[in-house]
């Protein structure tokens, strides 16, 4: 048996929590501004809207159920880890659900509309909080099954992307909203909150993982090498290069930081050597020691 390091231990429950963190931000965007006014999302929690505005069955017992048989069917395709990973999610994001919209309703069963008949800010919390909860719950790993174990098995056998899968089904969820409400504008603001909360989700991920690549060429760079290291504890790696046109070795560092380090390397280059040539370039994700950990 591997033994795990404390430092691995807390790492894994800094992601428990941060997957819990997000799936309740969700359950309150979903319960709070989605249901009460009429508006469906993408995925199984748009399939368990629309089911309670025909029905009034609870949409929380309508996100477990279709889980629990999609992740049935999906366990000999997509594996035993994936399968109780997103089991624990949907387990959490049910019971939140639940909690979140008790806690608008009121005593005739009717939805509290937290803020009033405005519809588009509405749609646009709803999109804002579906997403940003969705995102660090991607972002830590987790899964909230649903429509992601479908686009999985989609993208297991056929040549298309997870993401265009998942926007494929979550358009037709949508658009069914159209046959059970028969309201353009419900519909139009669905579609909307739809593209707010992919565009969340995008943002949260992307956005904290914004890194930032230096190349610099100096003469001085083993000097300028020692205090990045020494000063900022980031490492360097020397590349070898040749200047074409001096036809002499120009020794190039290569150096991933931060986003926000960037005014401190720029300061500490200048200190050192104003005259260096320095190109910095955003880089989607770096993965590894001082960075994010590379994820299984």
């Amino acid at each position: 048996m591997n033994n795990i390091s404390f430092k691995e231990i807390m790492h894994q429950c800094k992601d428990v929590l941060m997957i819990a963190g997000g799936l309740i931000i969700f359950a309150i965007g979903y319960a709070c501004f989605i249901l009460p006014y009429n508006m469906t999302s993408g995925g199984v929690s748009g399939i368990g809207a629309l089911i309670f505005y025909v029905t009034g069955f609870q949409p929380s017992y309508t996100y477990f159920i279709i889980n629990v048989g999609l992740l049935v069917f999906a366990l000999k395709i997509l594996g035993i880890k994936y399968t109780i990973k997103t089991l624990l999610g949907t387990v959490l994001v049910s019971v939140f659900i639940g909690l979140a919209q008790s806690l608008v309703t009121m005593d005739d069963g009717t939805m509290y509309k937290i803020i009033g008949e405005e519809k588009f800010m509405a749609c646009v919390l709803g999109g804002l909080t579906e997403g940003i909860g969705l995102g660090i719950v991607f972002l830590s790993g987790g899964s909230t099954g649903g429509s992601d174990i479908i686009a999985s098995i989609i993208n297991k056998y056929k040549t298309i992307s997870i993401g265009r899968a998942l926007f494929m089904v979550d358009i037709f969820i949508v658009s069914l909203n159209w046959f059970v409400i028969k309201d353009l504008e419900t519909l139009v603001m669905s579609y909307c909150m739809m593209f707010i909360a992919i565009n969340m989700v995008d943002y949260v991920i992307n956005g904290s993982r914004q890194s930032i690549q230096f190349l610099i060429v100096s003469e001085k760079f083993e000097e300028i090498a020692t205090r990045i290291n020494h000063d900022l504890e980031r490492g360097c790696t020397v590349l070898d290069g040749h200047g074409w046109y001096s036809k002499q070795k120009r020794p190039v560092l290569l150096v991933m930081a931060k986003k926000f380090e960037r005014k401190a390397i720029f300061d500490l280059i200048h200190q050192v050597d104003p005259k260096a040539f320095v190109s910095m370039s955003n880089v989607e994700g770096v993965f590894g020691e001082g960075f994010d950990p590379i994820k299984k």
